[in-house]
């Protein structure tokens, strides 16, 4: 094996580099020496495997660039006359003596990770993973498999540092926090090594200010960056979610409620939610319907077999009035046709999210208990998975960010739900002819939408 000198490392980082898990996730707060202590790891699996084929990513290039490539070179330096590596610049690759090889890579956009399918990696290291999608996070692990080159038996591995916050929070806190697992996931596949800035001897010794600064930032930045604390990340939109209050065990509705469907139709996703409103005005989200690649008549026929209850109105954004050329005919029209009739949201998005805030706002009941005017019922898993990862969209204040997209749909249609309750009231006679094409016969009666 090739001499190297592995640098002092403390507990924390010892017990990151002794982890065989399947997922080892180290990091929770600034300071922790995550990139360092992910290098070193790197180089040791590489000189004990030979042939070891091992990918470490960042988000962007600068970030790969100046956190990993330029401190490798430094850290692969040998005083010998043979150095521990060499590097090839065009194709971002360390190639050790043994045929093992440390390739560098980078995820700017959800279509980035697709480069590496059909790849094989002994070990894939994932730099800041709370800066990758979920989608992502699920191609590598695709790639994470034995390559044919390693010498060594090996069980393929991945590992991950973070901080709170950005766009992949939700899932890395649900499997490495929460311990939150769906029927395929082996939660002993999966362990997190929590490490502080108080840990990092070298940072307290030699930067004491970088301390000063975390502990001078605003309380709840403090307490993801200083403290780790994952029930708050920098940039998320609804801040007023929270599991403990807003996800509730299902009920039986009771059948004198009104019930509302609310949707989020494309191609690509049918996001549908069947809401109840109970006699204070508080809302329940009850029944979830998500699935992609449904033509408009399937949708439409999915949603009337899902449907077990009266519907008070149907809700749907103003996009569904628009008309497709080869028919003529608009996705409400299609509706329309199978006897579920339409009625038009509001599609201001900064009202609609301003008002569905308003509806998430936990308050104190009268026995002083947590409580919030719109709950979910657990199993709307989508919704409850997408809801709290939207984040501030950079460029519009007010707004959420429309990437990644699969987290918008089901959270789409909420909103169109929330501002519809915005709108004016009109009152009309059931005798009457109704503005959205919806005809009720019932005689005499006044009702107000």
């Amino acid at each position: 094996m090739t001499e190297y000198n592995v640098p002092s490392l403390y507990p924390k980082q010892e017990e990151f580099c002794k982890s065989k898990a399947k997922y080892t996730c180290y990091g929770g707060a600034r300071g922790g020496g995550k990139s360092f202590v992910a290098r070193i790891k790197a180089i040791l699996l590489a000189l004990y495997y030979p042939g070891i084929q091992i990918l470490l990513l960042r988000r962007t290039y600068p970030e790969l660039y100046k956190n990993h490539v330029l401190p490798l070179q430094q850290e692969l330096r040998s005083k010998q006359k043979d150095k521990v590596a060499t590097w090839n610049t065009q194709d971002k690759i360390f190639t050790f003596s043994n045929s093992s090889r440390i390739v560098l890579g980078y995820c700017d956009t959800e279509a980035d990770v697709l480069q590496y399918q059909g790849q094989a990696y002994e070990a894939i290291f994932i730099e800041e993973a709370t800066h990758f999608t979920e989608f992502q996070f699920n191609c590598l692990k695709e790639c994470n498999r034995l390559s044919g080159q390693c010498k060594k038996q090996i069980k393929p591995r991945m590992y991950l540092t973070c901080n709170p916050g950005g766009v992949g929070h939700v899932w890395v806190k649900r499997l490495f926090i929460d311990k939150d697992y769906t029927d395929n996931e082996n939660p002993e596949d999966y362990k997190f090594i929590p490490a502080l800035v108080y840990e990092n001897e070298y940072i307290m010794k030699n930067d004491p200010d970088y301390v000063k600064a975390l502990e001078s930032l605003p309380e709840d930045r403090k307490k993801a960056m200083l403290y780790g604390d994952w029930d708050i990340f920098e940039g998320q939109f609804f801040t007023e979610f929270k599991r403990s209050v807003h996800v509730i065990e299902p009920f039986e509705i009771p059948k004198d409620w009104y019930v509302y469907f609310v949707m989020d139709y494309g191609l690509d996703m049918l996001a549908g939610y069947w809401i109840a409103v109970d006699y204070n005005n508080n809302a329940y989200v009850f029944r979830e319907v998500y699935e992609s690649n449904l033509l408009v008549s399937q949708a439409r026929d999915k949603i009337k077999s899902m449907t077990n209850e009266e519907i008070y109105i149907y809700l749907a954004p103003p996009d569904m009035w628009n008309k497709h050329k080869e028919t003529g005919k608009s996705t409400a029209d299609i509706f329309a046709e199978g006897n579920i009739f339409l009625y038009k949201t509001n599609n201001d998005r900064i009202q609609g999210w301003l008002q569905m805030k308003e509806w998430l706002k936990v308050f104190k009941d009268e026995q002083g208990k947590d409580t919030a005017r719109l709950k979910i019922f657990s199993t709307c898993k989508n919704l409850i998975r997408c809801l709290p990862q939207l984040q501030h969209d950079d460029k519009r204040i007010g707004d959420v960010a429309n990437e990644p997209h699969e987290l918008t749909h089901g959270p789409d249609a909420i909103r169109g739900f929330c501002v519809y309750w915005t709108q004016e009231p009109i009152l009309v006679s059931k005798k009457q002819e109704l503005p959205f094409e919806l005809q009720v016969d019932e005689p005499d009666n006044e009702i107000w939408w």
